[in-house]
């Protein structure tokens, strides 16, 4: 199913199929199906390009741009070297497709920089040989020496809340046409077929052809029959809230472009961070790893400049960020999707009012009841499965709700829940089933003591080795329903359908 979701700003009610059987007096079914429509154009029908697409695109172009900057800048010293920076980018593509229960962030980030320390270790000390189990006490120690200052904190907090936030938003953009499809499998009860038959055909069998239902009748009529969809509609206004809530965090501290444009320009600051402080990091490790021993063969009065990462980083420019293929900034990108989010608000609950306006339905005393040309005297129902008691024209069993219909509730409230958790940087476990995501349990990874004193009270000296974090994983496990079994459609039903596509035409358009 195509995922990547532009709002419609009018949304219609279409009564796709009415069907009965042949035999007359027989029980019918009749089939609503929800759909977004603007201009004819329906959800469904989206390309599979978007915010997604964005992203992706974003991930693409930072790693092309380091690639671009640390070959004129490095040259063959970042050449020899580039498949550390390669799998660093591969990692978080993976991580942003198949989140946490891919890829562990914090423990991916780690090994880059540990890795990275040890490259930049050899290349500043290479009047030594180093074990491997000498490289392995120094990078067990990287947090500890801060070798490329406050580069990799910072970097992995922005990291972690852009990710999170990014890969959320679009898990959330994805769900709504999921909702949608699913709900509109729901078949309407018998009740509400007779009272949609009643309301739209009667007034025919009579010879009044141009009599058009009440305005209040229609309305008790498909609030009857939408009772059930209507209770979806705080949950789903609570999800949009929630989307516009990430949205705001995508334009300002949790903003995936701004984070992965200069990311050629961080780590390169901390490459200079390393190469500037290599001298008293060199004799941290001595002090705290060992005396290594001379190399054979090393020229005593080789410097670390001939040896060691020698490029400046340019200077980065925040206005000057790239071109995608998807032509827009993240800006201007979750502008336009805040604006159609607002505007699926109360989307269910204002289903009958929806179909239950334009030419074919009249506000006037002189339409039709239900029994005859006059004005309709009855209350008109509220929204929802409680309020449906006391309907007039629709038999609502208010003791039944739909099994479809509260299991895509649960999903609205399950994934709002979320979207509220990356609201504040959190990784929530998502299980995806093919993509085999299960996240860090609610932990907000590269988050925790900020304050430089948590760093300074560390032995620099080795002698308490670092105790790891293992963050809590919660699985959570979607159900699924399925809605009940469709009734064959006979020869009447075809003629139905067709003399009801033709009646509410003008309204759909």
């Amino acid at each position: 199913m195509n995922t990547m979701l532009v709002f419609s700003t009018v949304y219609t009610l279409a009564l796709l199929f009415v069907s009965t059987k042949a035999e007359p007096n027989s029980k019918s079914c009749i089939e609503v199906r929800a759909a977004y429509s603007s201009k004819g154009f329906n959800v469904n029908d989206v390309p599979n390009k978007g915010v997604h697409e964005f992203f992706r695109e974003l991930l693409d172009n930072a790693e092309h741009s380091l690639n671009d900057m640390f070959v004129r800048t490095y040259g063959l010293m970042y050449v020899h070297n580039a498949e550390l920076f390669k799998h660093f980018f591969q990692e978080l593509k993976r991580y942003y497709v198949s989140g946490s229960g891919a890829v562990n962030l914090d423990s991916m980030l780690s090994n880059f920089w540990e890795d990275l320390l040890e490259r930049m270790f050899r290349l500043v000390n290479v009047q030594y040989e180093f074990s491997d189990a000498y490289m392995e006490c120094v990078s067990r120690h990287t947090e500890q020496l801060k070798p490329f200052g406050d580069v990799p904190r910072k970097l992995r907090l922005q990291l972690t809340r852009a990710f999170v936030a990014a890969r959320t938003f679009t898990r959330g953009l994805a769900l709504m046409p999921e909702v949608v499809n699913k709900v509109s499998t729901v078949s309407a009860s018998p009740s509400c077929v007779r009272a949609a038959m009643k309301m739209l055909y009667c007034p025919y069998c009579k010879g009044q052809v141009a009599l058009k239902p009440c305005q209040n009748y229609c309305l008790n009529v498909m609030r009857g029959c939408l009772a059930n969809q209507a209770d979806l509609d705080t949950e789903w206004n609570n999800f949009l809230d929630a989307m516009l809530s990430l949205a705001e965090r995508l334009e300002g501290p949790f903003n995936f472009e701004s984070v992965m444009d200069p990311i050629d320009v961080k780590i390169s600051e901390a490459i200079m961070n390393m190469q500037e402080n290599s001298m008293q990091v060199s004799q941290k490790v001595f002090q705290g790893c060992g005396q290594p021993k001379p190399g054979n063969g090393f020229r005593s009065h080789r410097s670390v400049k001939e040896s060691g990462f020698t490029g400046r980083f340019r200077p980065y420019s925040p206005d000057a960020r790239p071109t995608t293929a998807a032509g827009t900034s993240l800006d201007r990108l979750t502008t336009d999707v805040k604006k159609r989010l607002k505007h699926a608000k109360k989307f269910w609950s204002t289903l009958p009012e929806t179909v239950c306006a334009g030419e074919r339905i009249t506000s006037r005393d002189d339409c039709w009841n239900g029994t005859a040309k006059s004005r309709y005297e009855s209350v008109v129902m509220g929204n929802g499965l409680a309020n449906q008691v006391s309907n007039p024209d629709v038999e609502v069993d208010i003791t039944k709700p739909d099994v479809v219909i509260r299991s895509q509730i649960a999903v609205l409230k399950e994934m709002t829940s979320w979207l509220k958790a990356a609201h504040s940087g959190n990784d929530i476990s998502i299980d995806q089933g093919e993509d085999d995501e299960d996240g860090s349990g609610g932990q907000e990874s590269g988050s925790g003591c900020d304050s430089p004193s948590c760093e300074a009270d560390r032995d620099i000296y080795f002698s308490i080795p670092p105790t790891p974090i293992n963050p809590r994983v919660v699985k959570v496990v979607h159900q699924e329903t399925t809605g009940g079994d469709r009734m064959a459609h006979g020869s009447m039903a075809l003629a139905l359908c067709g003399l009801t596509l033709a009646l509410l035409a003008p309204h759909w358009r």
